[in-house]
């Protein structure tokens, strides 16, 4: 279906009308549509994990690892915590207050939420969400990448077949579909993707003063740090595995390595042990390996690989017809080499040689570059991993592993400054899609006049000893 300007009022107008019939305020009526997706989800995973395969060439285990299985435990993690996190608060409300001694914080929805997602994780990252927006009793417009039309396809078939166009509906299109969403007066906006992008998001958001969440990759890309004290092949074997997943389109995957030149040349060995053991010799032949995204992508690694080709020392090759390109260790790179100041999003790989001893120097050339996504650190020494996670301005990361921290339950995943801003998964992703409302319960008795005029004199001087009393 083409989507007209018209076509998407007429769309936010329905979704308007039926969020004020108050239907959405039910817990138990979200928790209903939680469970129907969940459902819909278990019951149309072939078509999800075809589409997958089409799109980006994932094999069955790693869709389902990567994309499809984590929507299931999102929604179990939300159906076993909402009436919970929905509970309105109560509150003591002060002596600054009395007579009144009860206010209440009730979390209500924004209302119509658009959804924008991207291709890399084109299920998750918008089922996910979806799902977060259900828990906080909005109703969701969802734009889904033009690039993963396949995954599109099926997460309208899904969508439209599990809820009204009313509640819930998957928006297809290129950029000026998404410019014409955009153009809406939403309630909440969700969008995941680049910074690029995400500058023009909020952009238009500002026209109606829109809530937003921004989760996006970083503008100069993730960082993992390897000390010489580090246990080289468990660090290899993790970076391998990791840079396969999705061809490294990943938000939160590795960027950039950092290792510490006395133990580079072993631990680059390990790392290419560690690739060819987990996708064989000639990665760009393995079916189980995913592809890229569009030509375009495959042009820029290619063009990468050609502009370092007497430092790749793994990899630099592909198969065009596709879409692979193999995994692509360029060393040694330099720090202020172009190549590391911005966000890759393939399995071009640059590994920065540095001096042990000048560990800390690297993560303050690290913390003057715009903010990470995520952050990695491999070494035995925590006292000084510990220091580094609690101390640098990314969104989250692992010591001594990498990306499963986004699979924690009870944490929220998130960015911060270019790497974005808002929260989600379980409870972070209900407040996400909610605002705290205080509301004060008044009483018709015993209201003393001390608010009230006169402020001078005596009885103004009485007032004032009170106020300061009351303020303790």
């Amino acid at each position: 279906m083409a989507y007209t300007k018209d076509r998407i009022h007429e769309i936010v107008l329905n979704q308007r009308q039926f969020f004020r019939t108050g239907e959405t305020l039910d817990v138990s009526w979200r928790i209903e549509r939680l469970k129907m997706l969940r459902q819909a989800v278990i019951d149309n995973q072939n078509m999800l994990r075809d589409a997958l395969l089409e799109d980006l060439g994932k094999s069955p285990v790693e869709a389902y690892l990567c994309d499809i299985g984590p929507v299931i435990v999102e929604i179990d993690e939300i159906l076993h915590g909402i009436r919970r996190w929905a509970r309105p608060e109560k509150h003591y409300s002060g002596l600054m207050c009395f007579p009144s001694t009860r206010t209440t914080v009730y979390k209500m929805p924004y209302g119509v939420s658009l959804i924008i997602s991207p291709f890399n994780f084109p299920i998750l990252l918008t089922l996910g969400v979806l799902a977060a927006s259900i828990s906080g009793g909005n109703t969701a417009v969802i734009k889904t990448s033009s690039k993963s039309a396949a995954c599109t396809r099926a997460l309208q078939q899904l969508i439209g077949k599990t809820f009204p166009e009313h509640y819930a509906v998957v928006i297809d299109g290129g950029h000026d579909v998404a410019d014409m969403c955009l153009a809406e007066r939403f309630d909440k906006i969700f969008y995941t993707g680049s910074p690029a992008v995400a500058r023009h998001v909020l952009t238009a958001a500002a026209e109606n003063l829109t809530s937003v969440a921004l989760e996006l990759g970083g503008e100069t890309g993730n960082w993992c740090i390897i000390r010489k004290d580090a246990n080289l092949r468990d660090a290899a074997r993790k970076i391998a595995f990791f840079k396969l997943c999705n061809a490294g389109q990943i938000c939160i995957n590795i960027n950039q390595i950092a290792v510490a030149e006395e133990v580079a040349e072993a631990f680059l060995q390990e790392l290419k042990k560690a690739f060819t053991r987990q996708i064989g010799e000639i990665p760009e032949e393995n079916p189980e390996y995913p592809m890229l995204i569009t030509d375009a992508v495959y042009d820029k690694c290619e063009r990468l690989s050609d502009e370092y080709r007497d430092r790749v020392i793994l990899g630099g090759n592909g198969r065009r017809e596709s879409r692979r390109f193999a995994p692509t260790v360029i060393y040694p790179v330099g720090i202020d080499e172009d190549i590391v100041r911005h966000e890759l999003f393939c399995p071009i790989l640059p590994v920065v040689p540095f001096p042990d001893a000048e560990a800390d120097r690297i993560m303050d050339v690290i913390a003057d570059r715009e903010h990470p996504l995520s952050m990695y650190v491999f070494t035995s020494d925590m006292k000084w991993a510990e220091r580094v996670m609690s101390t640098q301005q990314y969104g989250g990361g692992c010591i001594n592993e990498v990306c499963i921290h986004m699979m924690v339950k009870g944490v929220p995943f998130n960015g911060t400054g270019h790497s974005g801003m808002g929260a989600y998964h379980g409870e972070w992703g209900f407040r996400e899609f909610t605002h705290p409302t205080s509301v004060l319960k008044g009483r018709t008795i015993l209201n003393l006049p001390l608010r009230e005029h006169p402020y001078s004199g005596k009885v103004g001087k009485i007032k004032m000893k009170l106020l300061k009393i009351f303020e303790r």
